[in-house]
């Protein structure tokens, strides 16, 4: 597995993963109805930010975006978002992916990285992100509607990329 910048010609497969994650509606705040248009203008990030693919051959596996999480006086703090496609999870493509993102925030001088909205149901990411390193700060209680679980909290989640 290969993890690259995002190339025109990757968007193709980039938005079957993204339409697949949002119409389940169990791990993004994103609108399932959302289009395709409407979901190149939130997915592919602009610089200083960056999306990358994960790939094996030709065939995408998952895909991210990095960035600074608000500008001005929080602009030392990254964000990411992952979608790994649903054939596959469970391989290790969401943390490679986050240990990309880790690194690009360390290499870019954030400070630390945040995630403002992990559905606490989805508990695959969570323990990924709390294995490399992330805390939960808090949790919005019932801020997610789950399409089974019901009404699910949304952690907000941090590391500390300030030491070492």
């Amino acid at each position: 597995m290969l993890i690259r910048q995002f190339t025109e010609s990757d968007w193709p497969q980039v938005w079957e993963i993204v339409r697949s994650v949002v119409r389940a509606a169990d791990t993004f705040t994103y609108d399932p109805a959302m289009t395709e248009q409407q979901a190149r203008a939130i997915w592919l990030e602009a610089p200083p930010g960056e999306t990358v693919v994960a790939v094996a051959g030709d065939e995408v596996l998952g895909t991210a975006k990095v960035g600074t999480n608000r500008p001005g006086p929080g602009s030392h703090v990254a964000t990411a978002s992952f979608m790994v496609a649903p054939i596959s999870r469970g391989q290790g493509v969401g943390t490679a992916l986050c240990r990309f993102a880790l690194e690009w925030a360390k290499q870019h001088g954030y400070a630390g990285m945040q995630f403002n909205a992990v559905a606490e149901s989805n508990k695959p990411a969570v323990a990924i992100y709390e294995r490399l390193g992330f805390t939960i700060i808090g949790t919005v209680p019932g801020a997610f509607a789950h399409p089974v679980e019901g009404r699910v909290g949304l952690h907000v989640m941090y590391a500390d990329l300030s030491t070492g």
